[in-house]
């Protein structure tokens, strides 16, 4: 048995059966970090010796009775920018190369508190400002699907590592796309929780505003799992929100005959890739057969971020720009110098908007349950391209997440799942999403239609 290729819930009830054990799994990750992970770069930082030791007290635990749920023993892996006390953090700038936290963020916390295993740090485009993973002071992120082509980002090493088989789930943030978007050009499943969901204390922050953490894994009852385990009221974190967590793996099995489903055509569909539409088409189609209905809907758009996101980075970039601006990739350092140009009478009235359309978010639910869109407009673009910037959008967003930002904006939950492939053999991914603290609705139509396809089960040929 290759237990690599297990998935996280598949190995977990291995675990807890110790057919297996924490060790060998984690050994078994680490065994195809070494041989895979120079062909797709997602690990900036292998933390084997202490990933072996947590191994090994979780082993001794479960040997003794004491479980502590689906996490216990099972390899993962953290976006780098996200605090873990002792190892560097870095945002895979050399403006951080040598930080080392002396605090984990709260959500590492969680997952250590669950007995999860964590393997090392990955590779993300520079401090999260971007969605190519391909500008980082570690080199660029590859697709396990085709080298030559990006694996999305800004949680590129997130997406790539799940795709890869090098962990059993990953955490990334999400801004703009940053969970969704690699999930899709891998062929993996991230899910991006309502605003305030999941707390962002220890976490280098990309926009304060707009900010999420997220998991990725191979299916939406792996990524419900991590969800549980993250998820929760943090009185320290001033955007988190005091709401219950749910049992989200067993909720995520709820049936979908009733629900109804809204498709958002405008803009969501226009400059669409041919081999995108007919696999996001196809999927609706599916998907309408287990629903109780679909139809078209509208939902509010605004190029906000455009104003909210530059103007917060710039924020809290300005004195490591003042002091070290050589220190940041080309295109990062462009960005938060234009960013600087932004006015604080635009950037008042753009968060004012922001708070309006968050205060009217659940409207767009009146009539539909989900909403279903593609998750991306194109496929994964070259390795060389994703140093250019993204072409705009007829909107003036960038194309690559003209499609997933409102739901950041918005604070809505979203999720990507893998619809189909490309002809050049591309991963492409079908988004949906749901009223705010709807992460179970979202979960269960996710689960639902990967009970009735087997997109997220292929792995890429990497041997």
């Amino acid at each position: 048995m290759d237990l690599a290729q297990l998935g996280l819930l598949e190995a977990s009830a291995l675990l807890r059966h110790k057919t297996v054990s924490p060790v060998e799994l984690t050994r078994a990750c680490l065994d195809r970090i070494e041989r895979s992970n120079p062909h797709v770069n997602a690990f900036v930082t292998v933390t084997a010796e202490q990933a072996l030791q947590q191994a090994r007290e979780a082993e001794a635990e479960i040997v003794h009775g004491r479980w502590r749920g689906p996490l216990h023993g099972m390899p993962l892996a953290l976006k780098d920018l996200i605090d873990t006390a002792g190892v560097r953090t870095t945002a895979a700038s050399a403006v951080f190369a040598d930080r080392t936290p002396r605090e984990d963020a709260e959500v590492v916390r969680r997952l250590k508190a669950a007995g999860a295993v964590l393997l090392g740090k990955l590779n993300l485009h520079e401090f999260a400002y971007g969605g190519s993973s391909v500008p980082s002071h570690f080199g660029a992120v590859r697709n396990p699907w085709h080298r030559e082509r990006v694996a999305g980002g800004s949680s590129g090493g997130s997406g790539a590592a799940v795709a890869a088989r090098l962990c059993f789930g990953a955490l990334g943030t999400d801004t703009a796309a940053s969970v969704r978007h690699p999930a899709a050009c891998c062929g993996v499943v991230g899910l991006k929780p309502t605003y305030g969901r999941v707390s962002t204390r220890g976490v280098i922050p990309l926009s304060w505003s707009l900010d999420h953490v997220g998991p990725l894994a191979r299916s939406a009852l792996d990524v419900a799992v991590l969800l549980e385990a993250i998820a929760g009221f943090d009185p320290l974190e001033p955007t988190s929100a005091d709401r219950a967590v749910e049992h989200y793996a067993q909720a995520a099995v709820a049936p979908s005959s009733a629900w109804r489903l809204g498709v958002v055509r405008r803009p969501y569909f226009e400059q669409l890739d041919p081999d995108i539409e007919v696999a996001v088409n196809a999927a609706i189609e599916m998907l309408a057969r287990i629903a109780a209905g679909v139809h078209d809907v509208e939902l509010p758009y605004s190029n906000l971020l455009l104003t909210v996101l530059p103007a917060e980075a710039y924020a809290f970039h300005r004195s490591h720009l003042q002091r070290v601006p050589g220190h940041y990739q080309p295109m990062t350092r462009q960005r938060l110098q234009q960013a600087a140009q932004i006015s604080a009478a635009d950037y008042v009235h753009a968060r004012r908007e922001l708070e309006h359309l968050r205060w009217h978010a659940d409207e767009a639910f009146a009539e539909v349950d989900l909403l279903l869109t593609p998750t991306t407009a194109t496929a994964p673009i070259g390795i060389e391209a994703g140093l250019l910037e993204s072409p705009l959008s007829q909107q003036g967003t960038p194309l690559e997440f003209r499609n997933t930002h409102m739901f950041d904006v918005l604070g809505l939950p979203a999720i990507s799942v893998p619809c189909g492939f490309t002809r050049d053999g591309l991963p492409i991914g079908l988004q949906i999403a749901g009223p705010r603290f709807a992460e179970s609705r979202v979960l269960a139509l996710a689960h639902a239609y990967q009970q009735i396809t087997d997109w997220h089960a292929r792995a890429p040929p990497l041997g």
